[in-house]
């Protein structure tokens, strides 16, 4: 509800203060002389030109007559077949934000295609569009299209099209460029027109290409969806030329351009010889350990590892790239389980190396850090990772070098099933099967205490604690079918280690390349995949990671997106102040972010944004801020029924500084 304004409102400070000011001004103008005093009234009784000129005939019947007739092109558009390409691979929507250079395609969407399949979904930034793609992709298990403009639009697009990349997710991304220099329009598309914009991305995308020919896109369309969805997943890019959209289609040589069939790639499997040799390791393990990154890419995938545990009662660590196992089940371990561990196996590990070492950033060794060895000296490494099929260069995602005893290049759950019925043949002693499942669900019972009362800490304190405010969310969706479409922002990993997540679709996964302004794009894409499901979305969204991208809140309310955000809101930029204060402790000075700011974090703890506000102006029904934790539960109850109702809903809620 908006304020009412009841007048001005005047402290006696500020008003002696304008007091003060007007006497000055009025003795300054009072020293003047009366030739100048007396050209000072000519001036203030002079008539004002309007700060808005009426428009000239000629400027209103520009803007409000009826345009010329244009010229009409004969034939078919480009742009229309190019249409008939993209609807044979089943795309559901496209996010995209308009613009100029794909205007031809843009327009036979809508009109030749009728908006459906894909439906355009109309984005107020390129990150957003492919950040929704992301999320979508998550729940929905099929890439999304996203349309960019140029060399400004793609580069928007960059860090979405990075974290897709890092976080191994198909997005299929088509950039209009003029390439013609002898006939692109001056101007504004010159300057956002390159010999080559994939340039800009072709670092952290799987493959891209320049089609010249309708024949060539329609090819080259068909085989960028093939390679975005043959495992490791990724990005990929074309270049559309703004001429080929437009022009009418031609017979090359007589012949009319078809449209290649669509036919999946099986996925990469590890090598025979490889998987029967882990077999043979797991299964005469005394300790075996299990750990999954993005292992699953399908719900089957966390039926596969759970099989693949429970034939060998082997803990499993899930350090949560994808939803990889239970979170209720006896053999789900901590991070620490490495430590004793005999063999370990790692399934699509993006970093095995700090899995098996550890890194204290601490002002030891001139300040670089320390490193130790997790592990015991003996113990033997296993690895399935189709990423190294996809690994470049400039980019170093793949993480520091590590050693390991049985390594495969394969896809991780299309290997399983060879992997789990080699361990049967190899035949692990049961009596040690036995015993390690006793003492795993004496482990699991012990550390699911401990991480209860440690989530009772401050459970009433004022802002509310990160575990209160996860574990009220939880309890206001439990009933539901739920997914948390993403969880941003530090609330020490709360819904993983409480939340019952047993489906794929409850955890989807964080970015991938932790690019800040993920968590809200992302959460809306996952949305509209679950919306078509029936499904409940939730996300816990944070105050800076909303900052970059709060146009997104526009695009869910616009085009029906139920989602329910809880914003994690601690009013301050606490990675600066963590980052700046360690490494002033470092150098052991006190610390200051320059100028007149005063001590670290003086300016910027505290801004109090008022998010529900920003909501509600997108459309969204909101509420907030929530300080006290005694009305979170029931503000919870409230917004749920709203997004049931089938609108977004977003809640300000207040949480404690980390």
């Amino acid at each position: 509800m908006a304020r009412k304004d009841t007048g001005p409102k005047a402290g006696r400070r500020k008003f002696l203060t304008g007091f003060a000011a007007a006497g000055a001004a009025t003795a300054a103008v009072a020293m003047r002389s009366p030739a100048a005093q007396a050209a000072d009234i000519v001036a203030q009784n002079a008539p004002r030109a309007p700060s808005a000129l009426p428009p000239s005939g000629k400027g209103a019947e520009a803007e409000t007559g009826t345009p010329r007739e244009l010229a009409r092109v004969p034939g078919t558009p480009g742009s229309d077949f190019m249409v008939d390409v993209i609807k044979t691979l089943g795309i559901k929507y496209l996010p995209a934000n308009c613009a100029s250079s794909y205007r031809a395609i843009h327009e036979s969407l809508i009109n030749y295609g009728g908006n459906r399949q894909p439906e355009f979904l109309t984005c107020m930034h390129e990150e957003s569009a492919v950040g929704m793609a992301h999320g979508y992709f998550k729940v929905a298990g099929k890439p999304l299209l996203t349309l960019c403009h140029g060399t400004v639009g793609l580069q928007h697009a960059a860090m979405g099209i990075f974290n897709a990349w890092c976080d191994r997710v198909p997005v299929i991304v088509v950039g209009g460029n003029d390439m013609d220099a002898a006939h692109r329009p001056p101007g504004v598309p010159t300057f956002h027109s390159a010999q080559d914009i994939n340039a800009l991305v072709r670092d952290f995308t799987k493959w891209d290409d320049t089609p010249v020919s309708l024949q060539h896109f329609a090819q080259s369309f068909v085989r960028a969806y093939k390679f975005a969805m043959t495992p490791p997943y990724g990005p990929v890019m074309i270049s559309l030329d703004a001429g080929l959209q437009q022009e009418p289609m031609k017979n090359h040589g007589g012949e009319k351009p078809y449209i290649p069939r669509y036919v999946p790639t099986a996925p990469p499997q590890g090598d025979t010889g490889a998987v029967k040799e882990a077999a043979r390791l797991l299964a005469g393990a005394q300790n075996p350990v299990i750990v999954a990154d993005r292992a699953a890419r399908t719900a089957n995938g966390v039926t596969l590892l759970v099989q693949l545990a429970e034939l060998l009662q082997a803990r499993v660590i899930d350090q949560g790239g994808r939803m990889n196992f239970p979170r209720t089940h006896a053999l789900s371990a901590p991070p620490t389980a490495v430590n004793n561990a005999d063999v370990i196996i790692g399934l699509e590990l993006s970093d095995f190396w700090a899995t098996v070492n550890s890194y204290t950033d601490n002002g030891a060794n001139d300040g670089i850090g320390t490193n130790s060895t997790r592990i015991k000296g003996d113990t033997k490494l296993i690895s399935i990772s189709s990423v190294e099929l996809n690994t470049k260069a400039n980019y170093q995602d793949f993480q520091r070098f590590q050693v390991i005893d049985v390594s495969m290049a394969g896809d991780a759950e299309a290997t399983l099933p060879a992997l789990i019925e080699a361990v049967r043949q190899a035949g692990p002693n049961k009596a040690a099967v036995e015993k390690r499942a006793e003492a795993a669900k004496k482990a699991f019972a012990e550390g699911m205490e401990r991480t209860r009362q440690a989530a009772a800490l401050g459970w009433d304190a004022s802002p509310i604690s990160t575990a209160r405010l996860c574990m009220e969310v939880y309890a206001a969706v439990k009933s539901l079918d739920w997914s948390l479409v993403a969880s941003e922002g530090n609330v020490s990993n709360w819904p993983n280690r409480l939340w019952p997540m047993e489906k794929y679709h409850h955890w989807l996964g964080r970015s991938g390349g932790y690019g800040v302004g993920y968590g809200a794009p992302a959460s809306v894409g996952a949305a509209l995949a679950n919306r078509d499901l029936g499904r409940f979305s939730v996300s816990i969204q944070s105050d800076g990671d909303l900052m970059y991208a709060p146009g997104v809140l526009w695009t869910a309310a616009k085009h029906k997106i139920p989602m329910l955000a809880v914003m994690h809101n601690n009013r301050g930029y606490h990675q600066e102040v963590m980052h700046v204060q360690r490494l002033s402790n470092f150098r052991d000075r006190v610390a200051n972010l320059g100028g007149d700011m005063g001590p670290v974090g003086t300016s910027i703890q505290n801004p109090d944004i008022e998010y529900h506000k920003l909501a509600e102006s997108m459309g969204w029904w909101a509420k907030g801020p929530i300080k006290d934790p005694a009305q979170l539960g029931p503000a919870l109850k409230e917004a749920v029924k709203v997004v049931q109702a089938g609108q977004p809903a977003l809640l300000n809620v207040w949480t404690q500084p980390r």
